[in-house]
């Protein structure tokens, strides 16, 4: 079988490898349009829920990957200058180029080909093949130059975001909110390796405009956030690396495939990033892919893509509500914070997908439900 796959990150790699191994005379290459030592973005984080997943999944991928995962057992929620700890939210992190340069040499030590600056942008550059893949991400040109047959809609949501770094190692995944008088900052920061984290900051389009990043240069704009998160940051800087102002754009495709081409990953579909989980949707894809094929045999590819998309619809469809359900939490932050006490606030944020509820408040933070049920005692019953 030759397969065909666009775009080297989690979702494309990790489906290869899996075919790869199984199928080892099959013909697999990976097209990526950067050069494999690209240095963008900072770290990614999975939930114990996900590594839990991929050790069901792929025990040697699981035991490969581990050793180079930072951990941490709790999150916690900062509520200006009141900190609230959250037991029962365990999360783990990794640099992306960490991860992806350890999916590189998986991929290849299997015999995958990878293909670096190759940029493919329209389906007509690619040679014969049984199988398309296209992972290259939620700006995918695979599938923009094939709504009509995905089926795809793209609301671009209201808030902005930058993705930046800093040189703190935070001791936690931590979703920081401060006011200020031009609004409510929020920054997404979590530890990626000893000397480094990730540290996303998230301000409502009003605050942004009212904060006049629209005509700030790089240095300014950091400049302007270390001063809002200065007590955070303790003296440590922020760092840019291809970052920029962005929106989220939600993306939904109502059909996966289309002759032999499929989705997978962000180009399937986007999951806000405050759920932690676009990594694990990604890999996910590429399993329930591969199983489809298990199951229908690699010479009916119409009736795998058929299979995966009803095996795989109903639990990824689960996770995408959730993901919106976050991000609208977020575009509200600013009323939030403003109209409840930290640990209001705090309860606010676990319970805000509607997949967490009191009960499940209990059972993973006692302390934080006993406290919940003391301002508010109907919860209780």
């Amino acid at each position: 079988m030759k397969i065909r796959v666009i775009g080297a990150g989690p979702a494309g790699l990790y489906f290869s490898a899996l075919m790869k191994r199984r199928y080892p005379t099959h013909d697999i290459v990976v097209f990526e349009r950067n050069p494999r030592d690209a240095t963008w973005g900072f770290g990614v984080v999975f939930s114990d829920r996900a590594l839990e997943f991929l050790r069901a999944d792929d025990e040697s991928l699981y035991q490969y990957l581990t050793p180079h995962l930072e951990n941490w057992p709790d999150i916690t929620i900062v509520h200006n200058d009141t900190a609230i700890p959250i037991a029962g939210n365990g999360f783990t992190s990794i640099g992306r180029l960490e991860l992806l340069t350890l999916l590189y040499d998986y991929v290849e030590r299997l015999g995958v080909q990878l293909r670096f600056d190759a940029e493919i942008t329209r389906l007509e550059r690619i040679d014969e093949a049984d199988l398309v893949v296209g992972a290259n991400g939620a700006f995918s040109s695979i599938r923009s130059d094939n709504e009509d047959r995905f089926g795809t809609t793209t609301d671009w949501r209201a808030n902005k975001f930058i993705w930046y770094g800093s040189t703190r190692a935070f001791d936690s995944l931590t979703l920081t909110f401060r006011t200020t008088d031009t609004g409510v900052f929020c920054a997404h920061h979590y530890r990626y390796r000893p000397d480094r984290s990730t540290f996303l900051v998230e301000v409502a389009r009003d605050t942004w405009a009212r904060a006049g990043f629209e005509t700030m240069g790089e240095e300014e704009t950091i400049r302007y956030c270390e001063r809002v998160f200065a007590k955070d940051l303790g003296g440590h800087r922020i760092l840019s690396n291809n970052s920029y102002w962005r929106q989220f754009p939600t993306i939904w495709n109502d059909r996966w495939s289309f002759g032999n081409v499929v989705l997978l990953g962000d180009a399937l579909r986007t999951a806000h990033f405050s759920i932690g989980s676009g990594t694990r949707l990604a890999m996910e894809d590429a399993v329930a892919l591969f199983k489809a094929f298990e199951v229908t045999g690699v010479r009916d590819v119409a009736a795998a893509l058929a299979l995966f998309q009803r095996n795989r619809l109903p639990p990824m469809r689960k996770i995408w509500d959730a993901a919106n359900a976050s991000l609208r939490w977020y575009e509200d932050m600013d009323r939030l914070v403003t109209s409840l006490s930290p640990l209001e606030f705090a309860y606010s944020y676990m319970t805000r997908t509607g997949r967490v509820d009191h009960a499940e408040v209990r059972r993973r933070d006692p302390r934080l439900a006993a406290a919940y049920e003391a301002l508010h005692p109907e919860v209780a019953t």
